[in-house]
């Protein structure tokens, strides 16, 4: 890992924001535990995306606390209005209030509150919540991931156990060389918790499908990165993050090795 003392922004900012963001989620948590498995307010927007009265005093409350304190950041989350002013700010905070709406509104443990600070296009600060299941993913650029605390790392080698792969069943199938039958992950709700099981090595890897936005990744992304893993398109180049189009295409994570191998996997056999 990095010297943190080398990274931008200076060590200082980011020690104050470290301890902004680790108190904002947690509270944010809070909240949503609070009004979990109550009778909500709840409505569809777009095409079938669901969203609840807990979605959004969660994001008013991440809101409230976040940019009081940092005024000069840009803001993006998915739950706000977006405002064209983020992609002039060096610093952006990138929010999903309660990632896993759907689980959370049918009383499933798995769904969290996912923020990130990402600069210019990367993430240098990131929390995952799931207060449900007692879990703090939290890590700081240079300075690795921890979990509740406790360092945690991505596993190694490069060799597959499909049952420690997650994600959408025509990835993962396709990952199988051999076409013989495989025994599946069952399904994570959470996008960016699926991801954060490869930071904690629950998981060897993990693949987000089409359509996921910055909201879903950014956190999870630094997670999975400080724990020695690596996320990524399908191609193997890096996600970037706060520009004007916020939707990503298939995305994967993995410990390094496996990862590359998968990358290539890919390569040799792209998706149609």
């Amino acid at each position: 890992m990095a010297d943190a003392d080398a990274q931008s922004p200076d060590a200082t900012i980011l020690t104050r924001d470290a301890a902004l963001l680790k108190d904002a989620v947690r509270d944010a948590g809070a909240l949503a535990q609070s009004m979990f498995r109550t009778e909500l307010k709840k409505w569809i927007k777009g095409a079938s995306s669901p969203v609840s009265e807990a979605d959004i005093a969660v994001n008013n409350l991440l809101e409230t606390r976040l940019r009081a304190a940092t005024p000069d950041y840009g803001w993006l989350s998915e739950e706000s209005a977006d405002d064209a002013a983020r992609l002039s700010r060096r610093l952006t905070w990138i929010v999903d209030p309660i990632d896993g709406t759907r689980n959370y509104l049918g009383g499933h443990d798995d769904w969290c509150v996912s923020v990130a600070l990402v600069e210019d296009t990367s993430p240098v600060l990131a929390a995952v919540f799931a207060p449900a299941r007692d879990e703090f993913f939290f890590a700081v650029r240079g300075q690795g991931t921890t979990l509740n605390g406790a360092p945690v790392r991505a596993t190694s080698g490069s060799e597959f156990d499909f049952a420690r792969v997650a994600g959408p069943k025509p990835l993962v199938e396709r990952l199988n060389a051999t076409g013989g039958e495989i025994k599946l992950h069952p399904r994570i709700g959470s996008l960016a918790l699926r991801l954060c099981r490869v930071a904690d090595g629950a998981l060897d890897a993990a693949f987000a499908g089409g359509n996921s936005h910055d909201w879903d990744l950014a956190a999870a992304d630094l997670i999975v990165q400080e724990a020695g893993g690596k996320m990524s398109d399908l191609s193997g180049e890096p996600i970037l993050y706060n520009r004007r189009e916020v939707a990503h295409g298939v995305l994967v994570a993995a410990g390094r090795d496996r990862h590359a191998g998968i990358v290539a996997h890919f390569r040799n056999r792209p998706l149609p």
